[in-house]
């Protein structure tokens, strides 16, 4: 039988906060959604007890760790934890659930407060996140959004959610539009780790009875790659096909990438690197409509000659039955016209 002080990740709910004692470079890279960081030894602490324990002894090593997760707990006390009240119930982990948090907890515990640690730290929630990987998406029915690149379809998501509906926004989570071009400006990409456990997060908070609205996405975006199972879900699940004129495309594609239009080195840097896709003839022709800043013909050069034959190629392989989908004209993408299309959208579901 269990000790109440040590839970299982099937209690992580129960609790009123989640405390993360890792190093901060170690919760970057992941940690339990709406956990804050609270470390007992940060990066550089933690390098210098694991080289005194191996190069010296371990029991310098642990006395030089005492000292300093001693110091740092009291500091969080201080300044972190000093106003929670008497009935506060946090949750602490490390990695393994050994050391680091059960000294976290010793002394929270000592103060009067009802600390519980996470039975074997982050790598059991991480185990729990893969194993949800692969059980979550088989409970959804998804809608997908299919469409070329300008068809407004992520906008038509976020219109989607302001009405109410399930969305899933897998471009979102990954901080990415999906393509050569879609690294969002000044961001970076989320660790694997991290995409998967806000994936998980948001699985868990939508309601199996009710349809999840998704774009449909190629196996990779950016560095980030999409889990199996839930791609396969996804690519056997129902479509509609987002169709908008090239024109509007064009117009939508110059509003949603004014960053990159404000930087032609990085534009032409990018695009560069399709030289396995594309003659040289090709590429050529887009650096010099760069340089004349003819932003309408490179975008729908682009679109044309590049976007929309790699999108059919795609599909046709991921979505075989798309050519059967219903057709949403979208003939504007303006925030009213995809809030109307949205609120009909979610109402017929």
């Amino acid at each position: 039988m269990k000790h109440d002080n040590v839970v299982t990740i099937a209690r992580i709910d129960e609790f009123d906060e989640i405390i993360d004692v890792r190093s901060g470079g170690e919760f970057a890279v992941d940690h339990v959604p709406g956990a804050g960081s609270h470390p007992v030894l940060d990066d550089e602490e933690r390098a210098r007890v694991g080289t005194l324990y191996k190069q010296v002894s371990p029991f310098d090593g642990r006395k030089l760790g005492a000292a300093l997760v001693a110091r740092n707990i009291a500091r969080h006390i201080e300044s972190g934890f000093a106003s929670r009240p008497r009935e506060w119930r946090p949750l602490v982990y490390c990695w393994r659930g050994g050391q680091r948090s059960g000294a976290m907890a010793h002394v929270l515990r000592d103060v009067g407060w009802r600390v519980s640690t996470l039975e074997g730290g982050y790598k059991s929630y991480r185990s729990a996140v893969l194993a949800q990987l692969d059980l979550l998406p088989e409970r959804f029915s998804f809608r997908v959004l299919c469409g070329p690149t300008g068809s407004g379809k992520s906008r038509l998501l976020e219109a989607l959610a302001a009405q109410g509906a399930q969305v899933l926004d897998l471009e979102g989570l990954a901080r990415h539009k999906g393509s050569v071009l879609g690294s969002l400006p000044g961001e970076n990409q989320p660790s694997q780790k991290w995409f998967e456990s806000q994936l998980v997060d948001r699985l868990r908070q939508f309601d199996a009875s009710r349809p999840v609205w998704v774009e449909s996405e190629s196996r990779k975006i950016g560095a980030i790659q999409v889990p199996t199972t839930l791609l396969l879900r996804i690519r056997a699940s129902t479509c509609l096909n987002v169709a908008s004129p090239t024109s509007e495309r064009v117009r939508f594609l110059i509003e949603d990438y004014p960053y990159m239009l404000a930087e032609p080195a990085m534009l032409k840097a990018r695009l560069g690197q399709l030289t396995e896709l594309q003659s040289r003839e090709v590429i050529d022709r887009w650096m010099a409509l760069i340089d004349v800043r003819d932003w309408e013909v490179l975008v729908r050069d682009l679109l044309e000659n590049h976007y929309d034959p790699l999108y059919l190629r795609s599909m046709s392989k991921s979505y075989p039955t798309l050519g059967a989908a219903p057709v949403l004209n979208l003939d504007s993408l303006d925030a009213a016209s995809l809030a109307g299309k949205a609120r009909s959208l979610a109402n017929a579901d």
